[in-house]
């Protein structure tokens, strides 16, 4: 018996057939209903790893069967189809992600057999980092997690970093990582930032948290690369030196007055230029006290490290955040790049941020990047930047440096 299971709603028998022929076609075991009450009996007993929904149903529409599925806590991979068009799609997968279900595309009818055959595959395929297997932390909200067990996980140095690597768009040279926490918790596994990240902030815990995930990246870029062909050494260790290394910041740490001088100290001990840190904050972040905000950010910029602002075109203030705060940086939010192969409004959201972007003096990055269709389209509109899934997961401490040394050498070698 496969694990692969397809449930599929849609009122037309002739599509629901359709989709049977293909998803049977790479391996998948298929149940077709036509009606809501149907589909939910067999979603209970059957167990489906993913699920086919078309929009516009007669009984019960497909956005009402999209919330009724995040209140199971419904982890399938959701495949949204419908003809009402593009925007209408767009907005449902928006919508169904927001409620936090799986989403592993849209399928705008009428369809071919390779669109719907390459999203089955595509989300089938998708497992956790190359940085070790994550617990499911998507699919188990975890709320028995206690501050005590998260403080004694801190005292005993339990939290480890991924890093994942950020490449030119013009010619795929490594321009530096971004650094991700992991919680490598005896008891539970390798859990991923949102299964303790909020506990952490609420409890008080996230600045030294913090401090922590920064000394551990700060000290992995000052080890260096180890790099050992005489040859090439010279120029491979300057690229390597001139390689960023960007971390998320936490609102809570911008009212830790002693922050600035914790991070210069670190970066002074490990031999780290503060112009290779890349401190990335979120517009929500940045928001919550405004002042101590744009203190903060300020004096950081002036000791000459890097400022973010992540997941851009997401929120309500982004133009706001990205006019009164010192920025270098802005990251096009993935909902954006991961839509951008099927989706024109998409396309046009993104040109105009790094347009943007660039008018204002700052570099644009791109996250999310999973085929060479999207790589080719952020070429064309001047992306400085990209990171994804197609270029590399987020890696371990030592495939990391691999990754980069490989990178290197093949760029200089003219590969």
């Amino acid at each position: 018996m496969t694990d692969k299971r397809l449930l599929i709603l849609d009122d037309d028998p002739l599509i629901g057939q359709t989709m049977e022929a293909i998803a049977r076609s790479v391996g998948f075991e298929v149940v077709i209903t036509l009606q809501a009450a149907e589909f939910f009996r067999q979603l209970d007993g059957w167990g489906p790893s993913h699920i086919a929904i078309d929009l516009v149903m007669p009984d019960m529409d497909g956005v009402e069967v999209l919330v009724e599925l995040a209140r199971r806590g419904c982890n399938a991979h959701i495949i949204i189809s419908s003809g009402v068009g593009s925007r209408v799609l767009d907005a449902a997968a928006r919508s169904a992600k927001e409620h936090g279900l799986p989403i592993a595309g849209v399928l705008a009818k009428p369809f071919s057999p390779g669109d719907l055959r390459e999203l089955l595959v595509k989300s089938g395929s998708v497992s956790g980092s190359s940085g070790g297997q994550l617990a499911a932390s998507t699919d188990r909200s975890f709320n028995d997690i206690t501050e005590q067990e998260l403080a004694v996980a801190l005292e005993n140095h339990e939290f480890e970093l991924v890093y994942q690597p950020k490449v030119f768009c013009t010619n795929g040279i490594l321009a530096g990582f971004e650094a991700l926490v992991r919680w490598n918790s005896p008891k539970r596994g390798l859990l991923a930032p949102n299964a303790f990240i909020s506990l952490a902030e609420t409890s008080g815990l996230i600045r030294p948290m913090t401090r922590e995930i920064i000394r551990m990246g700060i000290h992995w870029l000052g080890a260096g690369f180890d790099v050992d062909n005489e040859t090439t050494e010279s120029s491979c260790r300057q690229r390597l030196a001139d390689l960023t290394l960007s971390i998320n910041l936490s609102a809570r740490s911008l009212g830790d007055t002693e922050f600035i001088d914790f991070v210069v100290a670190e970066c002074m001990r490990a031999g780290v230029e503060t112009s290779c840190l890349v401190f990335e904050l979120t517009e929500t972040s940045a928001m919550e006290d405004p002042v101590a905000s744009l203190d903060l950010l300020t004096r950081l910029r002036m000791k000459g490290f890097k400022l973010s602002l992540d997941d851009f075109g997401t929120g309500y203030s982004s133009m706001l955040q990205l006019v009164r705060l010192p920025f270098s940086e802005i990251k096009v939010d993935k909902s954006f790049v991961m839509t951008a192969g099927r989706s024109e409004e998409s396309r046009t959201v993104i040109r105009s941020i790094v347009e943007l972007g660039h008018s204002l003096g700052l570099q644009a990055t791109a996250e999310g990047v999973e085929d060479e269709e999207t790589l080719s389209f952020l070429r064309e509109t001047g992306c400085d930047m990209a990171q994804g899934y197609l270029l590399s997961r987020p890696l371990d401490s030592e495939r990391a440096k691999a990754w980069g040394r490989r990178n290197i050498r093949q760029s200089l070698s003219g590969k």
